[in-house]
């Protein structure tokens, strides 16, 4: 089996996974995962010079990962308030997986009406590495199932799209790292990559869309319910 690095995720070609120096791509990272993990709390105050004393660096990159962070969602600016942590809350995932269910079915459909014999050969040979590692390395779950996705969106003339697309998945990436897949959802994403891949090859863009639009609401349904489930266990 090939090594998980041999599938670390990568954007579509021509876009950036994060445009920004070694030092703020780094500081991105961690802060980030301090605002889905809960230590830098909702609406907390983000202090640049705090930051930086915290992270032992200069303050332009903590500038430099705050608007990073701002441009997915994560941290909010506000005049003579500065920068707060944005609570994520239900809300947050459900605005940016409705996105996905009207932007990844246009995607989707132009993919079926451009696709080669490659294409769907490479779907399948990721499709076969996604159902021998079933689950047991998530994060090797993650990578594969990324990958087969931006198969089909990579070469889609509208940029804009595809990177929206490729943003909004990586934050739903970063905040479903802390739930495990219910094995019905395990079910139904193996069952509907088979479909898709059977829709691909019959050529049916519309029903490859309306497929792909239940895979994200199901996807973005499942964080979700976790969610509910950890605030109810919290409120418990």
């Amino acid at each position: 089996m090939a090594e998980p690095s041999d599938f670390k995720a990568e954007p579509p070609a021509g876009i950036d996974p994060i445009g920004a120096s070694s030092e703020g791509a780094s500081l991105y990272e961690l802060i980030r995962e301090d605002i889905i993990e809960g230590r830098l709390a909702a609406n907390e105050r983000l202090v640049v010079s705090d930051l930086a004393r915290r992270h032992g660096t200069s303050t332009n990159p903590v500038r430099e990962a705050l608007q990073l962070l701002r441009g997915e969602g994560f941290v909010t600016f506000a005049p003579n308030r500065g920068a707060r942590v944005r609570p994520i809350d239900q809300d947050f995932v459900r605005d940016i997986y409705e996105i996905g269910v009207l932007i990844e079915p246009a995607l989707t459909r132009w993919f079926v009406n451009m696709a080669t014999v490659e294409d769907i050969a490479e779907l399948e040979r990721i499709q076969d590495l996604i159902e021998e590692n079933n689950f047991a390395d998530t994060f090797r779950h993650s990578e594969l199932d990324t990958a087969f996705h931006t198969v089909m969106y990579q070469r889609h003339y509208n940029r804009h799209a595809a990177e929206l697309w490729w943003k909004h998945r990586e934050v739903l990436r970063a905040v479903s790292r802390r739930f495990d897949f219910t094995l019905a959802r395990r079910a139904a994403i193996l069952r509907e990559h088979r479909e898709l891949i059977a829709l691909v090859k019959a050529g049916d863009a519309d029903k490859a869309a309306e497929l792909v639009a239940r895979h994200v609401e199901g996807s973005g349904r499942h964080i979700l319910e976790h969610m509910r489930a950890r605030n109810a266990a919290r409120a418990g």
